[in-house]
């Protein structure tokens, strides 16, 4: 698991602001839950970008790319995210990384924070934040080595354990979108997905880094022998198990998409977690309930960051008009 932690920034906007006026009982219910939902990404412990300006700066992407799509709904992205923890700390190495050097277990609210910035940043952020969001892990991955408890060193800028962690998050929130916001994407945009974000990947050191639906599948594959449980791996499974609650209702609302994020791994490292045995139940009681708990959430966020990019990103930028000077 790569580091995302604070990064520098220009001023910030407002993490989330209504669209308009807030008015009625039905607007401030909406204002009122999304904030509370965006206080699970966003908040202390994690960076603020300024996702508003500069006007026509579509960032690394732009509102067209498939990624926008993908990374822009806010519950499928959450529960790919807790899927792609559990599917990381299937690696030995990846997770002496996190143990050695990551507050993850003292601060799991602020390390879920900082990573949803890193991906919401290089996604959405303005073209400066971004760069400035790759750059600053790039420094940090430099400082984060050492030796596994098997006796292997690792490096959180080696590129083959970059790719790993890549593919393991690309994939569960590919994985994610499919099942809980848009079934019907197109196998030629999932390949564009993929083939997108590859980018970040590489500007951080990755190689080999697979661009397409059947090279990720032949990635994961091929991973499989690396990939085991372990006393580690059981203790990130308690802390996703057992996420402080932010606001009331908080636990509520993470232990379902903890459960979701178990019923999107695929099923072989289900069972390497120790899950495959309950795995049909689950999946017929949880994915209809975070549907209904998606609906909610999309009524809600009327002015997410992907809204607030695209509106930036389509913004005619102001012209600086200079009057040519006349000789005398």
């Amino acid at each position: 698991m790569s580091s995302h932690d604070d990064l520098p920034t220009p001023p910030p906007a407002a993490p989330l602001r209504p669209a308009g006026p807030v008015t009625g009982v039905s607007g401030h219910l909406r204002h009122a839950i999304a904030m509370r939902l965006v206080s699970l990404t966003s908040g202390p412990g994690a960076p603020r970008l300024n996702y508003d300006t500069p006007d026509g700066d579509p960032g690394l992407f732009g509102p067209d790319a498939a990624c926008w799509h993908v990374h822009g709904d806010f519950t499928s992205m959450m529960i790919g995210g807790i899927s792609a923890l559990l599917l990381q700390s299937l690696h030995p190495l990846a997770m002496a990384g996190v143990w050695d050097h990551s507050t993850f277990r003292q601060d799991v609210i602020g390390r879920l924070r900082r990573t949803a910035t890193f991906i919401g940043g290089t996604t959405f952020g303005n073209t400066a934040d971004a760069e400035a969001l790759l750059e600053r892990v790039r420094r940090i991955h430099l400082q984060v080595k050492g030796t596994a408890p098997d006796g292997r060193p690792y490096a959180a800028y080696d590129p083959d354990l970059l790719t790993w962690v890549h593919v393991a998050e690309t994939s569960s929130f590919l994985r994610s979108y499919l099942v809980y916001k848009n079934p019907a994407f197109a196998r030629s945009e999932q390949d564009r997905y993929y083939a997108e974000v590859s980018r970040i990947a590489v500007a951080l050191g990755a190689r080999d880094v697979p661009m397409s639906v059947s090279q990720i599948d032949d990635y994961l594959a091929s991973m499989r022998p690396a990939l085991c449980a372990s006393d580690r791996t059981e203790e990130v499974v308690r802390v996703l198990r057992n996420l402080p609650a932010p606001f009331a209702g908080a636990r509520v609302f993470s232990g379902l998409l903890f459960r979701a994020g178990i019923d999107l791994l695929p099923d072989w490292s289900q069972t390497m977690l120790g899950f495959g045995q309950t795995s049909m139940v689950r999946r017929l009681t949880v994915r209809p309930a975070v549907r209904h708990m998606a609906q909610v959430a999309r009524w809600s966020m009327r002015n997410s960051v992907a809204h607030r990019a695209r509106r930036r990103a389509l913004a005619t930028p102001e012209v600086s008009v200079v009057q040519p000077s006349l000789e005398r």
